[in-house]
């Protein structure tokens, strides 16, 4: 694997103690806890990652984890482990990699005189509130390293695990612009279970945004992606509005499905599993690049109008505390892997 020729053999003092101080691969990790899952353990040569020339919110990201055991059939962000010389399948859900000492980078990253504490998010790539995160802890630091830097900030999840730092993070908002998106677009919970197997509940998605706005954040929701002739009718759209508008979300950003190469093979071996009676009509669609055809787009946005209008989101969706565009995320291929 490229990255596990990253080791050094010199030790630098003052690292993670009992992992040894290696820049690179340190060990890989099975726990019971975890079953399936492989942990890879790594030390970063940097933290944030520059993402200039976009039309993005911001210019720099931080992703302490790489693949995801979310195992959303559809994340955009599964070629990232095609640079590992890793599968964007099966081994993107169950080979993490962990960055295991990126707050300290970070806050070395942060102190240099040259840092312009410019806006910084979070899960724009994978989600720094999986599963993962439960055993390393890693969010904690990094968070208090922005705030005390002044560096703004947001988080983009699906992890309802941010509960437990909702008290850090209305501390930082007292220090620095935070904000907090949730991604939420399948309201069936059965749909759910089958095409995002290891996320959150609806249920607790829907108690998090209550807790996320309870602490005085804003908390903007992602609905992406919408399944054509899956989740994307009328009544399915209205009534998920209807309960984002009630958990009190600040704002939405309803995305369609994009199936990039490496992304669309994984999702379409899927639906022939799932819905079969689909496939021709998905090939059709996604015939000609990443998106679906203009037509349905079109059709799509003349449907959505109204009822975000409706439910009061007809504005851009508003998850920070300072106004913003809304909430995208960069190419994989803008960001580098350490």
């Amino acid at each position: 694997m490229r990255w596990a020729g990253q080791r050094v053999d010199a030790e630098t003092p003052g690292t993670l103690p009992g992992l040894g101080s290696i820049a690179g691969l340190v060990r890989s990790v099975t726990t019971p806890e975890f079953q399936g899952i492989t942990f890879h353990e790594v030390l970063a040569r940097s933290a944030l990652n520059s993402v200039p020339g976009t039309a993005l919110p911001f210019n720099w990201t931080v992703n302490p984890y790489r693949g995801c055991s979310h195992a959303c059939r559809y994340c955009f962000a599964r070629p990232t482990h095609q640079y590992l010389e890793l599968d964007a399948g099966r081994d993107f859900d169950q080979q993490i990699v962990v960055k295991t000492n990126v707050a300290d980078v970070l806050r070395r990253e942060l102190a240099r005189p040259s840092w312009r504490h410019e806006p910084v998010a979070l899960g724009t790539n994978t989600d720094p509130y999986q599963r993962a995160e439960g055993r390393y802890r890693l969010m904690p630091g990094i968070i208090e390293a922005l705030a005390a830097s002044g560096t703004p900030l947001s988080i983009l999840t699906k992890g309802t695990l941010l509960r437990r730092d909702l008290e850090l993070l209305s501390a930082a908002s007292a220090e620095v612009n935070v904000g907090i998106g949730l991604s939420l677009a399948l309201g069936d919970e059965a749909l759910r279970r089958r095409l995002e197997p290891g996320v959150p509940s609806v249920r607790g998605r829907l108690d998090l945004i209550r807790a996320v706005r309870n602490a005085d954040l804003p908390c903007g929701v992602m609905v992406a992606p919408v399944l054509p002739w899956l989740t994307d009718s009328t009544d399915e759209l209205d009534d998920l509005l209807a309960q984002l508008s009630a958990a009190g979300a600040t704002g939405v950003t309803p995305l369609l499905l994009h199936l990039r190469p490496g992304v669309k093979e994984w999702f379409m071996q899927w639906l022939s599993h799932d819905h079969p009676n689909l496939v021709s009509r998905y090939t059709s669609l996604y015939a000609h690049g990443p998106n679906a055809s203009p037509s349905y787009r079109k059709s799509f946005d003349q449907k959505l109008r109204p009822l975000l209008a409706k439910h009061g989101f007809a504005r851009t969706s508003t998850h920070r505390t300072q106004p913003i565009n809304g909430m995208h995320r960069p190419k994989p291929s803008q960001e580098p892997l350490f």
